[in-house]
């Protein structure tokens, strides 16, 4: 009896054509919400609509791509942070990120998780992606005494997610929104 073997890695063309595609996916939802015309967006891709359905399988299948793919970039991120600064500050850049992402994706995003089904392997994957990247900027934060020890991941990510609602209007209270949420992570004297 074989073993099973792992998918073999995309070629450079075809892995070109799904990035295309989901960038021009991204904008098309964006613009006009998930039923934006799959043909539509293959077209602009520059591939054609087998090629997009072959990928893609389903609206679904490719509203999930692009939920998927915003997710794990912006959790790589917080890991890439954490290399490069020290935790306090990885943390408040990587906070700054994801007040961003909300601002700028949030009806897309919305969009997008209500056309999922909550239940999916890729929502429960993004979930944990996110979780768990939030959970790495917090533990080097805590343990260096610069967050509060009773402050776990999804409080982040929940204080994160209501300032970018609440400036979604109002962008230039974002920093000052950010800082005193800072402050309030920080443990009491």
């Amino acid at each position: 009896m074989e073993s099973a073997s792992k998918p073999r890695p995309m070629r450079a063309d075809a892995r070109r054509n799904y990035e295309r595609i989901l960038s021009v996916a991204r904008e098309a939802f964006a613009e006009q919400g998930p039923d934006a015309p799959l043909d539509d967006i293959a077209r602009k891709a520059c591939v054609g609509a087998g090629t997009l359905y072959r990928r893609f399988p389903s609206r679904e299948a490719l509203i999930e791509a692009v939920y998927r793919a915003d997710i794990e970039e912006l959790s790589a991120e917080a890991y890439d942070l954490i290399d490069k600064l020290p935790p306090e500050e990885a943390l408040a850049a990587w906070l700054r990120a994801q007040v961003a992402f909300v601002t700028r994706k949030r009806g897309l995003a919305q969009t997008l998780k209500e056309a999922m089904d909550k239940d999916s392997e890729t929502f429960t994957l993004c979930r944990t992606l996110i979780t768990d990247a939030a959970a790495a900027l917090i533990k080097p934060a805590q343990e260096a005494g610069k967050v509060r020890a009773d402050i776990e991941p999804r409080d982040l990510l929940r204080m994160g997610h209501a300032i970018g609602l609440a400036c979604e209007t109002s962008p230039d209270a974002i920093d000052r929104l950010l800082s005193v949420m800072l402050d309030g992570l920080r443990p009491q004297a």
